[in-house]
């Protein structure tokens, strides 16, 4: 058997034909639905970026203990565990976070890795003197280190094929070309797109003339992390240049979907397509995630899975997934491995042959934000209890934050925590406040309180409903869920629940 997992970040499903969206140009995706399963509740896990692909390598959820950071000494591996037992590994990929400090034991979990550089304010082209700024608003036009780093990088990117994620696919076409005749293997190909910025060439921008032909505005293709101001052109545009890569995204996948036509790979290899999480894209007046409720623009992801083994394509299932920790068992049932004991994710094979049912409730979040469970009809988010977000601490022996290890003032006067039921024995460090330079706002979370969504009578999740029981029936999810973590006693004073 093998394997291919493509993986987008920040991909939209309200965007994408396969989920309702009629409107973006994306014939490929259409065509992966009609070669797969369509899984129609899927959410996420740990949030955002490098939590989520934690819970990928170790099967369960780390965002009640810890926020943005490597691989942990005591973490079982997805990738290493095929490795070790006689698969290959491969993973190709232009997301720079796996190259900072916060990202930087997961490649190496692989047998082999690729990198493409390019990606969003990646510190990658060196050029002393500022770039030019004109006719640029918005964050294409501030003076943040990945803002100019990413006018910097834009003038070596002017073509389609001098950009991150086409040198990434190419890769992986080359890859696949050169190991289709070989068994057991599995190829993690992953872009960075189509996160923001939504930077692509003119050529995806032409499959939307309605609106490019009559645009003459300035360059805006970057929203802030922030809540909409911009005018309703600008907001219309912006989802535009969303649209647009997009679009490119599509393209791409389609010469994945080429060469297993081409190579009659759909006898032996199982194909997945997923993200990390959505993107808010002007829905709830906001732009982007994390700073938010987690939205089920973000929350609620698009997903799809070719197995060998079943054969099922062109069906949907609807029996509630978290990618995030059930691709790895998924993968490991694949090449005939068992999970280890402290794997919290389920081998989705039963799910993609029959939609049998594998968990009646998923609880996902960002350490220090509200914690949220979902059944699939109802979403409750649960918010601290107090103001100043406490007590809320870090459990890591790998404190490190997104591009820099946790400072001084920060580590001074930690203390060793006891071990949990999955560090292998191990203490680890437990850092107190506010950590993480990478998202500062967890201290507005207390305002947003704790809210329930009928998802079945209001999917936008416009307007929170207010129900006894059925709130109690969520939190006794959460808590049963949160305790299946071996979560830190704290987190239920936070939350103001009762701990087991």
């Amino acid at each position: 058997m093998k394997a291919i997992v493509v993986m987008f970040d920040s991909l939209n499903r309200h965007f994408l034909p396969t989920y309702g969206c009629d409107w973006t140009h994306a014939p490929n995706f259409k065509r992966l639905a009609q070669r797969t399963v369509t899984f129609d509740n899927s959410y996420v896990c740990s949030m955002p970026c490098m939590p989520a692909r934690r819970d990928f390598h170790t099967a369960r959820p780390n965002f009640l203990h810890r926020s943005w950071g490597p691989l942990e000494p005591f973490d079982d591996s997805v990738p290493k565990m095929l490795s070790q037992s006689g698969i290959s590994s491969h993973m190709i990929t232009d997301h720079q976070h796996y190259w900072e400090a916060g990202g930087a034991t997961y490649h190496t979990s692989y047998d082999t890795w690729q990198f493409h550089r390019g990606q969003e304010g990646d510190a990658w082209i060196g050029q002393v003197n500022d770039p030019p700024v004109s006719d640029a608003i918005g964050r294409n036009a501030d003076g943040a280190r990945a803002s100019r780093q990413d006018r910097v990088n834009r003038q070596f990117m002017q073509r389609e094929i001098d950009q991150p994620q086409a040198k990434t696919f190419e890769a992986g076409i080359d890859f696949i070309r050169r190991n289709h005749d070989a068994d057991n293997w599995f190829l993690h190909l992953e872009t960075f797109d189509p996160h923001e910025p939504f930077f692509t060439q003119q050529q995806f921008k032409e499959l939307y003339p309605d609106h490019y032909d009559d645009y003459d505005g300035p360059l805006h293709d970057w929203p802030p992390y922030d809540r909409v101001t911009e005018t309703p052109e600008q907001v219309e545009h912006m989802r535009y240049e969303y649209a647009a890569l997009l679009s490119m995204c599509d393209k791409k996948l389609g010469d994945v979907l080429d060469l297993m036509d081409e190579k009659n790979l759909w006898e032996d290899t199982m194909l997945v397509v997923w993200t990390d999480h959505g993107f808010l894209l002007s829905e709830h007046d906001v732009w982007a995630k994390c700073w938010v409720p987690f939205y089920n623009e973000v929350a609620h992801t698009p997903f799809f899975v070719w197995d060998p083994r079943s054969g099922k394509a062109g069906e949907r299932r609807q029996s509630l997934v978290q990618p995030a920790i059930d691709l790895g068992p998924t993968l490991l049932g694949l090449f005939d491995q068992p999970p280890t004991k402290d794997m919290l994710g389920r081998d989705l094979a039963a799910t993609i042959e029959s939609d049998a049912q594998i968990r009646e409730a998923a609880i996902f979040g960002q350490h220090g934000h509200q914690v949220n469970v979902t059944d699939g009809r109802y979403v409750y988010m649960r918010g601290p209890a107090r103001e100043d977000n406490r007590p809320l601490f870090d459990y890591t022996l790998m404190p490190t934050h997104m591009r820099a290890p946790f400072g001084v003032d920060e580590l001074k006067g930690v203390a060793l925590a006891d071990p949990f039921s999955f560090t292998k024995d191990c203490q680890t460090l437990r850092i107190g406040g506010d950590t993480g330079e990478e998202f500062t706002f967890l201290s507005r979370v207390y305002k947003y309180g704790s809210s329930l969504y009928d998802l079945e009578n209001d999917p936008q999740q416009l307007s929170p409903i207010e129900d006894a029981a059925i709130t109690q029936k969520m939190v006794a999810s959460m808590t049963e869920l949160m305790a299946a973590c071996d979560t830190p006693v704290e987190q239920y004073e936070r939350l103001d629940l009762d701990a087991p």
